[in-house]
């Protein structure tokens, strides 16, 4: 008898519906973004989306409960939850199940912070005042003062902000040891941005997804020629000031690869990988104009236009024109900016309050909001 219980075939994984994605800064996440909400709808799950006209849930206010649009009336009865927030376990709880898988990502604070810097140019004030990001890098202290911490969050240290911890402590032996800890407690997974389509191979494998929920088309970054090139000198210099983000990535990109030798194995994970590379390619071919995003002047269709910040020049996608029907909201859903789709999820969830006002154009009209 117990021979035969060992051939009985395993049993196939149920999809886990309840998650919440913290959503850090300047690090592939409206990508990750876009991955969840559309998987929401496949699923007909509720989002805990921002109340009244905010795009985010409080940020960058720590996050509370009342954030979220009718949370008093839905209580914890909501699946999904990835809009930006500054994390506050407790209060995030309320919000979720109990049973929620939590996972977020994180990414190099070398190119993050050259990122930040030119795409919150204009609203940062260490950003504003200095020349270029290595000027700013040179002497930080000289353009990054104390008072306006509020405003600077974006210039020392974002990740380790956005996971709720103070992005001026001191870096100290132990207190890093212990927000480590802390965060591999909320946290099952912590994903990292420069191996993004290995990143979505394990995230599928660990909550049981579909290839398509996890396949994408890289939205909101930005085109090369708005990139800083960054020094030698300002990249070291960026392990000391953003020393707190620094020793984050180096332990979660460590775990990161630990946790795919032990769940996945690295042969597996490359035929996954060409299997991801393959269908994103396949569906590019059958949603896209062009191969590839375009400079935002380049946008046919106004509705699907990014959000444009700083001194980037943030890409987007011009879609094929003879698509049926089911095919073209398929590829609508995949090239639909983080603003459009929120306010468009926002409209259906929440139909009797005042629409999201995103000041762009809506690509589905009432008729078809059903």
């Amino acid at each position: 008898k117990s021979h035969k219980e060992l051939l009985l075939p395993p049993t196939p994984c149920r999809a886990q519906t309840n998650v919440m994605f913290l959503k850090t800064h300047k690090t592939a996440s409206s990508t990750i973004l876009n991955i969840m909400f559309r998987f929401a709808e496949r699923y007909n799950l509720t989002v805990a989306l921002p109340a009244d006209q905010l795009f985010h849930l409080g940020y960058p206010k720590t996050f509370m409960a009342h954030f979220v649009e009718e949370f008093e009336a839905i209580g914890q009865n909501y699946n999904i939850m990835c809009n930006h927030l500054r994390f506050n376990p407790s209060e995030v709880q309320k919000v979720m199940a109990a049973n929620t898988f939590y996972f977020s990502i994180l990414r190099n604070p070398i190119p993050l912070l050259e990122s930040a810097y030119v795409y919150y140019k204009n609203s940062v004030p260490a950003f504003r005042i200095s020349k270029d990001v290595n000027e700013y890098l040179a002497s930080p202290l000289k353009f990054y003062h104390q008072a306006n911490y509020r405003q600077n969050i974006y210039a020392r240290n974002i990740m380790w902000f956005d996971f709720g911890y103070d992005n001026n402590a001191e870096d100290d032996k132990e207190y890093v040891q212990e927000v480590v800890k802390e965060i591999e407690q909320n946290f099952q997974l912590i994903l990292i941005a420069e191996y993004f389509d290995e990143s979505m191979v394990l995230l599928k494998h660990t909550l049981c997804w579909d290839l398509d929920d996890v396949v994408y088309f890289k939205l909101n970054s930005r085109s090369q020629d708005t990139v800083q090139t960054l020094t030698p000198e300002s990249e070291e210099r960026i392990k000391t000031w953003c020393s707190l983000d620094w020793k984050l990535y180096l332990h979660f990109n460590q775990s990161f690869w630990r946790r795919i030798e032990e769940s996945l194995g690295f042969e597996a994970l490359g035929k996954e990988v060409n299997r991801l590379r393959a269908r994103q390619k396949e569906l590019m071919e059958i949603c896209l104009s062009e191969q590839e995003a375009v400079g935002k002047g380049h946008i046919k269709n106004k509705a699907l236009l990014p959000f444009q910040s700083g001194a980037a020049n943030i890409l987007g996608y011009n879609l094929n024109q003879d698509l049926d029907d089911r095919t073209l909201r398929a590829c609508q859903r995949m090239v639909l900016p983080e603003l459009q789709y929120m306010s468009y999820l926002y409209s259906v969830q929440h139909p009797h309050k005042k629409r999201k006002n995103s000041g762009f154009p809506l690509l589905w009209t009432n008729s078809q909001d059903k």
